[in-house]
Order: structure tokens, then C-alpha cells, then sequence
């Protein structure tokens, strides 16, 4: 039986091979990266690495084509996925080595930026929202985008900047644009904290019973940056303004951390909410306490 290697040299020593052969290297040696790359190496790159190199320098070529012309890491083609080859040089030759892709970096980036963001009882899907996608129907709608945009521009953990108080009508976009906030946040690596009130506060009424009730309330009020979407939409009892909003809002106050808020009320009907529980009791002082410490803490603006 015939070796492989006496086989190859037979072929090689064949006109037609070599023919085909000399014009798969000139093929090669002609690719613009191929090029550059001898040319950055010039003087390190001989003949003969060249040839033991082909096979590698061809992968290169073939992978690299894929990975131009792939418009995302779903449609990946490469031999490793979310990896495009880059051309090294060796001590005996020229080797291909995968690196992340601008598709799986911006992947990789986008999750780190998703662990930033804890949301509870807020759907994930909304840290995919953008300002760039935000839509400025209203006045009130381009000040608070404008705002919002500010507020993640110049934020400083060392320096207390207001939130926003965003009220306005159901389904006009304002828990979105607390999603692009937080998203804005977390590129810069600021964690932050969504939170659904009215999920919020029914989970803190199991959490009397299984005793977690502290230390999920710890857990709020000392978020970096906090979110509390529609508030006001929580059926109201003194347990939950006096025991729940007031020391979480109490201690961001005295704390100065940044705190939004999202409601269908503005500030007067919220603290008509507040004022009167499911029991019929009127508190109208300590209902005023709490709309104090919102309006320390966040900027109204009409949404």
C-alpha cells in the first residue's frame, strides 16, 4: 500500500498539481489581510513558512470571508461561534487564533449590562429599551427624556442628583424609559433596581411570614439607583405607607440616593392615595410625609 507521504510527493512532481498548486498560493499571498500581515512580519516571513503555512493561511481566508458577512451571532458560521480568526506568527510558521467577534462582544457586553439591572416583577424584556427609541410626542415627554439623559450623563455615586416623579396616563411609555435609563446605567456599570409596586408590595406581605421582611426591604432602599414603577397602584393600607414606603424613602433621603418613580397620579392625587386606606382612615400628615420625601428625592414632570 502506497504512504501518503510518497503519494503527496508523487502529485507534487505532477505538472497539473503543481500548476494548481502555484495558483492557490498566488490566490492567497493576494488576499488583502494575507498581504498586510507579511508585510507587518517583513523580514520574519520566509518562502518556506509560507508554503508549510498555506493550509492555515487558506482557513484564515475562508473563516474570515464568513465573518464579514455575518450580520449576528445567530447567523455565526464560523468553526467556534462568536470567534473570527486572526492571522500569528509562530517560531516554525503562521497559525490562526479565534478571537471574540464585535457581534459577541457586544453580546457579552449587553449580558454584563443585563446583571446590573435587577428587576422584580418587571418584565426582562424591558432592558432592551433605548432613549433612541423613545417616542417625543409631548413636550413633557422630551424633558423627561432629556433629563433622564442628564441624570445617566452626570451621574456620580459621591454626588446626589433628583430622580424623576414621571406621571401620566396608562400605557404612554414611562416604565420603558425607566428601562432605558437602567440600560444606559449598566453600560456605564452602575447597577440600578426596577420594581413593580403593586408585585412589590403583595410579596412583602408574604414576607411577614417566612420573616424575610427585613431583609428584602434592606435589600430596596439601599439600591444604587432605584426604580419604583407605578406607584399608586397598590391597594393602600397604613402597613404599606408607614412600614414599607416610609423607611425605604427615609433612608434614601438621609442617604442621597437617586430614586425614579412611574404613576398614572401626580403628586396631589397620590397623596390623596395615600392619605386614605381600604379601612376608610384618613392620614392626611402622614401622607404628606411620604410625598415630602418623593419630591426630595425626584423631579415631577408631567409624562
Amino acid at each position: 500500500m502506497e504512504r501518503i507521504s510518497d503519494m503527496i510527493n508523487r502529485m507534487k512532481n505532477n505538472q497539473n498539481f503543481q500548476e494548481r498548486f502555484a495558483a492557490i498560493r498566488a490566490e492567497i499571498l493576494q488576499h488583502p489581510d494575507v498581504k498586510a500581515f507579511i508585510k507587518e512580519h517583513h523580514g520574519a516571513i520566509t518562502s518556506s513558512i509560507i508554503d508549510r503555512s498555506l493550509g492555515k493561511l487558506y482557513e484564515y481566508i475562508t473563516q474570515s470571508k464568513n465573518c464579514r458577512e455575518c450580520s449576528s451571532l445567530e447567523e455565526c458560521k464560523s468553526i467556534i461561534p462568536g470567534y473570527e480568526p486572526k492571522l500569528v506568527l509562530k517560531n516554525d510558521g503562521i497559525d490562526v487564533h479565534y478571537v471574540p467577534c464585535r457581534h459577541k462582544i457586544l453580546a457579552d457586553k449587553k449580558k454584563e449590562a443585563e446583571k446590573l439591572i435587577q428587576c422584580i416583577h418587571v418584565p426582562r424584556e424591558i432592558l432592551a429599551a433605548n432613549f433612541s427609541e423613545v417616542t417625543l410626542e409631548t413636550p413633557g415627554r422630551i424633558k423627561a427624556v432629556k433629563k433622564a439623559e442628564q441624570f445617566v450623563e452626570q451621574y456620580d455615586p459621591d454626588r446626589f442628583q433628583r430622580g424623576l416623579y414621571l406621571h401620566g396616563p396608562f400605557g404612554t411609555g414611562k416604565t420603558y424609559l425607566l428601562g432605558a435609563i437602567a440600560n444606559a446605567l449598566a453600560l456605564k456599570k452602575v447597577p440600578s433596581m426596577i420594581v413593580y409596586v403593586p408585585e412589590f408590595i403583595r410579596e412583602m406581605k408574604q414576607s411577614i411570614h417566612d420573616r424575610t421582611l427585613e431583609e428584602k426591604i434592606q435589600i430596596i432602599k439601599t439600591a444604587p439607583v432605584l426604580m419604583f414603577d407605578d406607584i399608586g397602584a397598590e391597594s393602600m393600607s397604613s402597613w404599606v405607607r408607614d412600614e414599607v414606603y416610609g423607611p425605604i424613602l427615609q433612608y434614601r433621603m438621609l442617604e442621597k440616593l437617586p430614586t425614579f418613580f412611574t404613576s398614572n397620579f401626580d403628586l396631589k392625587e397620590l397623596e390623596h392615595h395615600l392619605t386614605y386606606t381600604q379601612r376608610g382612615e384618613e392620614e392626611k400628615l402622614k401622607a404628606g410625609r411620604i410625598i415630602e420625601r418623593i419630591l426630595f428625592l425626584a423631579e415631577p414632570v408631567q409624562y
